[in-house]
């Protein structure tokens, strides 16, 4: 994927691209190199340019269903879009071939698909649909718009996907995200090749679909916030023409609140409570080098679950779960079944009475039998059941699929008892990890940590080892590989605006896709960071609006000036592992609007200057203009940003912008002379150490949960790069 000439943002990235940066096993050395995301499987490229004088002349070896000729249209209209147009030029034949594929839409589906592109003309054989929408869009990819006319690299490719299931999971109970911004992950996710839209529609905080048979779930507990049926068919039948099945999920037995403020007879607890019961205040004080947490505990919003010994509950379920299966079409029907609370049940002495009159030693033991009892119900009405990993500890069928969160060790002990898995560990991008982080993680690597802790406020188990590294833990063996369909990335929506959805995303979704596509070897982070700009602007000329959302909330929050806050927040990252969840819990929905909430998680322009550093660092001295270039204007930006007033969100990131000026101070001078002073070194080494403990601050969990935060929840992404140019100073 060539980089639109409409939104350059990483002239560095891209030059380094272009030079050649292998991204395929059969990639052929110094070929002109497109940046594929994910990477094909097999890619032979000539280096060869074919100009691109009008549309391409699509020829159909059979006659296409209406799902191809629409995306014959959206890949038309995505050329149109980077300067393809209709010409008077002569159009390169594009002939396709496609198989039939009765599984389209199922686990099952052909996806695989190969790719002849010659001055002859671009041949793409399809082994079904969805092949010929992956086919189009690695298409895109290959386009060159930097001559005076598009071009289409010259290719051979043969490719697949390694995983059946390959997904993101919508939030859009906490807070609520329109059709429109849906629809353009949708396309996102189609150019990505995704193919799972597990939309989470329940939980405490909202019900978000209409229900016909139970209408006090939207009016009551969806606070006027909800999609409608129909809707509901619209976003089905955009995502399926994109070859993207939408999973749906209703969390039962807990993270039911909205469910029982609409019926609170269904309530383990009474009385239900409302949200005006809940916040969460914590506030942290440092002394004498000791820091102290301080929290005035509220009702949590996900807390309350529903009686499981009451029939009403399972009557419930059964009018619920019958509507929304015939509402959505998929096979799979994901019920959550995750974090139930012991105490909603132990604290009430009918449930107490109930478990020793039926024999249930424990909270979980109730929890497994009412687990049984839902499967059943989705299996009456045709559904495989689907839900978070605590399920797995339920006497069930063996076909459902356990979604792994807790912790890699958890894809190992459901798939050792031949559950199918999707797994989610290592892939939370509210946790805000950079994409390098997400990356490394391996659907199969039963080692890895799942860094998938409580955030405040909303997971209120505590820590404990399901979220620490087992070394110790076995491989998976080949028949546990074969039952591991895939993974997916949950954005859990806390701290996430309609307005941010796009940004917190995307790219960390493309990495993702890679992850999930490409060959268990393509892991190279280097390869990976020179592609994310390139991929990120191609996103965005089809249709993304993250770019366009950010410089919207950077002009709402500072219309006076908006070059200042766009210069901190381009090498500035928001604090990670949930140490923002803890923010929002002291300043309520302010954070929505604060830096923070519009620095992304990648900054690509401190990936940038971090690497150039480290190239100077390494003997390279010819990136010093460039470098000065950018350390004088990160200083210079300061004194403007100063002069910002009126702010309060402003105010409190003042320190930041004063300590990025000191840093970029730093590297001036460290570039300036090979030899400073003993008080230079100690200057340097207290400004780089206050960093150090910035960015512990919120290295783990734990560490995100009880030390104090750097102003307004920013890290400066920049220091790496100070760092390496102060290790040239003697």
């Amino acid at each position: 994927m060539f980089l639109p000439k409409i939104m350059v943002r990483s002239s560095v990235a891209l030059v380094a691209l272009l030079a050649g940066c292998a991204v395929a096993p059969l990639a052929q050395a110094g070929a002109l190199t497109p940046a594929f995301m994910p990477q094909p499987a097999q890619v032979l490229l000539s280096g060869e340019l074919i100009p691109l004088a009008s549309l391409p002349q699509v020829n159909w070896q059979h006659a296409p269903s209406s799902l191809l000729k629409k995306a014959v249209s959206r890949f038309e209209a995505r050329l149109a879009a980077v300067g393809v147009s209709s010409g008077k030029g002569k159009a390169l034949p594009l002939t396709i071939r496609v198989g039939r594929d009765p599984a389209y839409l199922t686990l099952d589906a052909r996806e695989g698909y190969r790719l002849d592109v010659s001055p002859k003309g671009i041949m793409l054989d399809a082994d079904g649909p969805a092949g010929v929408i992956y086919g189009l869009a690695t298409l895109l990819q290959m386009i060159d718009t930097h001559g005076a006319q598009p071009a289409l690299v010259q290719a051979h490719i043969v490719d697949a996907p390694r995983f059946k299931w390959r997904g993101l999971m919508f939030d859009v109970s906490r807070h609520f995200q329109s059709t429109d911004t849906i629809k353009r992950q949708l396309d996102a996710m189609e150019l990505t090749k995704l193919n799972v839209m597990h939309w989470h529609l329940s939980d405490g905080t909202g019900f978000r679909v209409e229900s016909k048979r139970l209408p006090r779930l939207q009016e009551l507990g969806g606070h006027s916030r909800y999609y409608t049926q129909d809707q509901v068919r619209e976003i089905i039948a955009y995502a399926a023409d994109r070859g993207i099945r939408i999973v749906p999920e209703f969390d039962v037995p807990g993270h039911t609140l909205s469910i029982l403020t609409a019926y609170p007879d269904l309530a383990a607890q009474q009385p239900v409570p409302t949200t005006q019961d809940w916040r969460q205040d914590c506030d942290v004080a440092s002394s004498n080098g000791e820091t102290t947490t301080h929290c005035t505990k509220h009702p949590n919003l996900n807390t309350p679950a529903m009686d499981p010994t009451s029939p009403k509950v399972l009557a419930f379920a059964r009018i619920l779960f019958a509507e929304m299966a015939g509402l959505f079409p998929d096979r799979y029907f994901h019920t959550g079944g995750d974090e139930v609370v012991a105490s909603q049940w132990n604290n009430n002495p009918e449930i107490v009475a109930y478990m020793k009159a039926h024999g249930f030693k424990d909270a979980p033991a109730l929890q497994a039998a009412f687990t049984a009892e839902i499967e059943k119900i989705l299996a009456a009405d045709g559904k495989i059941m689907m839900g978070w990993d605590e399920v797995s500890e339920a006497p069930i069928p063996k076909n459902v699929v356990v979604e792994a969160w807790r912790g890699s060790k958890w894809v190992g002990t459901a798939t050792r008892v031949g559950h199918p898995v999707v797994v989610s560990s290592g892939y939370y991008l509210d946790l805000l990890n950079p994409s390098t982080q997400h990356y490394a993680v391996d659907p199969f690597d039963t080692r890895a940590d799942g860094l998938a802790p409580n955030p405040p406020g909303r997971k209120p188990r505590p820590l404990d080892d399901a979220f620490t590294l087992d070394p110790n833990a076995p491989p998976l063996d080949e028949a546990q590989k074969k039952l591991v369909l895939g993974g997916e990335a949950p954005l859990w929506t806390e701290v996430v605006s309609d307005e941010m959805v796009d940004s917190r995303l995307w790219p960390r979704s493309a990495a993702l896709a890679e992850r999930y596509w490409s060959a268990q070897s393509v892991t190279d982070p280097v390869s990976l960071a020179h592609r994310l700009p390139v991929v990120t602007n191609t996103l965005e000329a089809y249709g993304l609006r993250a770019s366009d959302h950010q410089a919207r909330m950077i002009a709402s929050l500072t219309p006076e000036n908006i070059t200042p806050l766009t210069q901190l927040v381009a090498v500035t990252v928001p604090v990670r592992n949930y140490a923002i969840n803890r923010l929002a819990g002291q300043k309520g929905d302010i954070i929505l609007t604060s830096p923070a909430a519009i620095a992304s998680p990648d900054s690509f322009e401190a990936n940038e200057f971090n690497e150039m550093a480290a190239r100077y660092a390494g003997g390279d001295r010819g990136t010093a203009p460039v470098l000065q270039e950018k350390l004088a204007r990160y200083a210079g930006n300061d004194h403007a940003f100063q002069q910002l007033a009126g702010h309060p969100e402003i105010d409190e990131v003042k320190p930041i912008s004063a300590q990025l000026a000191a840093l970029s101070m730093l590297g001036l001078e460290a570039l300036q002379t090979a030899q400073r002073d003993r008080a230079w070194h100690d200057h340097a080494s207290q400004l780089l150490a206050e960093q150090d403990a910035a960015w512990s601050a919120s290295a783990d969990h734990e560490a995100s949960n009880h030390t104090a935060q750097p102003a307004g929840g920013l890290l400066i992404a920049i220091v790496p790069g100070i760092k390496a140019l102060v290790s040239t100073v003697h």
